[in-house]
């Protein structure tokens, strides 16, 4: 009998702990991401400069991309910089990044947006948070069918 109390304390011990185990590796994860994020973002935010030259020229030519390119660049990289001193003071908070691709390597061809929302890095997405206008212009309006009328 004493054995058998003994098993069911400690087994009930086990699965009492066992969801605040899980709970403090998912904080201690996203703390240790958004500590990344914030020094990562801080470091590299003047690689938005060359990066938005290089889209700008892609896009519409050498001369949009020095003068439009290097006025974006900057814009960016205050904001990534910005973005990643904000994750660097709060990273005890642990959110999704604000700034999207996260980090300036991952998709260097794509520009730089940031997120609309502040969410914690534990909350579950019930649809995807953020979408990217769809380009309509390849969209006409087809004339009614004359037929059926």
């Amino acid at each position: 009998m004493k054995n058998m109390l003994k098993t069911l304390m400690i087994l009930s011990a086990l699965l009492f702990v066992s969801p605040q185990a899980a709970f403090a590796h998912s904080y201690a994860e996203g703390v240790g991401d958004k500590l990344a994020h914030g020094l990562a973002n801080t470091v590299t935010g003047i690689g938005e400069v060359p990066k938005n030259i290089m889209i700008g020229t892609n896009e519409k030519g050498l001369g949009y991309g020095l003068t439009a390119g290097l006025l974006t660049g900057i814009v960016h990289g205050i904001g990534r910089t910005l973005t990643g001193a904000v994750d660097l003071v709060t990273f005890v908070i642990p959110t999704k990044p604000l700034i999207y691709p996260d980090y300036i390597w991952k998709d260097w061809d794509r520009e730089t947006h940031y997120h609309p929302d502040w969410k914690l890095s534990t909350d579950e997405p019930k649809e995807k948070s953020y979408r990217q206008p769809a380009d309509r212009s390849y969209e006409q309006q087809q004339p009614a069918d004359q037929r059926y009328q």
